[in-house]
């Protein structure tokens, strides 16, 4: 074994220690056939308002103009998934990846000591780490490092275990064994196409118009923003995003129970009923999302998605 086998050995094992389940390399290099995609995408105006997608585009398709001297891109999923949901199967929504504290904390913080590692065992690397956090194509990224597959509802599925995880990346200007990309396994499955109420999967699939998914407007939409009438009878009880392209794709037959206690959902919020959502105070909004990624919609945002599912 060489010595960029050993580190990528090293690195990979400390990744699994921390917790991650899945661990891809691809080469840090420009990625010409995603920056065309991209291109389209915004030019069709499907990011809605989210004007911050348009933003740093060279540095989307060029990881090595967000770490000086970039060889490689480290991939890697942290589990979410739970079997736990809300008892009053008539009470708004909450998305799974909401129950707990805030992935960006949590996973972040694992990064870190990856990157840690990494330095005290290999030596002087220059690095950064990644949580959704900056212009990184984080799906395109994982695809290239063979961690998964951009499925038909635009979201990496993972053969083995699945949709229901977060992913995060290192860029390092350290070269390491890279993976090899593996092949789209969706086949003729419409299940993701034929279940988004709003229809924000186009027909073929691969390609999401943002601005019509229940997720965007939910937690993207400020909250000051209306969400348009359009949508009414269409939200499918969502409060807060929306796991329904997940629920009903095949491969998450294979999705376990995550064992991360930072995603563990606040003792009150699965058992808070229609009622006690409808009459919800800043107070208890606090207490319960104190630490949660739901804070970013904030109160008077959580009130209005509430209020706009009343209607139904």
């Amino acid at each position: 074994m060489n010595i960029t086998q050993t580190h990528t050995e090293r690195i990979r094992n400390e990744a699994y220690r921390l917790g991650f389940e899945f661990v891809g390399i691809a080469q840090a290099t420009q990625l010409d056939e995603e920056a065309r995609r991209l291109e389209a995408w915004l030019n069709k105006g499907l990011h809605g308002s989210m004007g911050y997608m348009a933003n740093h585009f060279d540095k989307r398709i060029d990881p090595r103009k967000l770490v000086e001297g970039a060889k490689s891109v480290i991939s890697l999923t942290y589990n979410y998934f739970t079997e736990q949901q809300q008892s009053d199967p008539e009470a708004p929504k909450i998305s799974k990846y909401a129950y707990g504290t805030d992935y960006h904390f949590v996973v972040k913080d694992k990064l870190k000591q990856l990157l840690q590692f990494i330095s005290d065992e290999i030596g002087e690397v220059n690095g950064r780490a990644f949580v959704d956090s900056a212009p990184v194509l984080e799906r395109d990224w994982a695809k290239h490092a063979g961690v998964g597959w951009i499925g038909k509802n635009t979201l990496l599925i993972n053969p083995r275990r699945g949709s229901y995880f977060f992913l995060a990346e290192l860029i390092l200007d350290l070269e390491l064994t890279t993976d090899n990309p593996m092949r789209d396994h969706c086949g003729r499955c419409r299940r993701c196409i034929e279940a988004c109420p709003t229809e924000a999967i186009s027909p073929k699939g691969y390609i999401m118009d943002g601005s019509k998914c229940i997720s965007y407007l939910t937690i993207e939409l400020k909250a000051d923003e209306k969400i348009p009438p359009q949508y009414q009878d269409q939200m499918a009880g969502w409060m807060f995003g929306c796991d329904i392209c997940q629920d009903v794709c095949p491969w998450n037959r294979f999705a376990k129970q995550h064992n991360e206690p930072q995603f563990e959902p606040h003792p009150q919020l699965l058992s808070m009923t229609k009622e006690e959502w409808l009459d919800i105070t800043e107070d208890v909004f606090r207490e319960i999302f104190k630490k949660s990624p739901v804070k970013r919609t904030k109160f008077e945002g959580l009130r209005r998605n509430i209020a706009f599912l009343k209607k139904d």
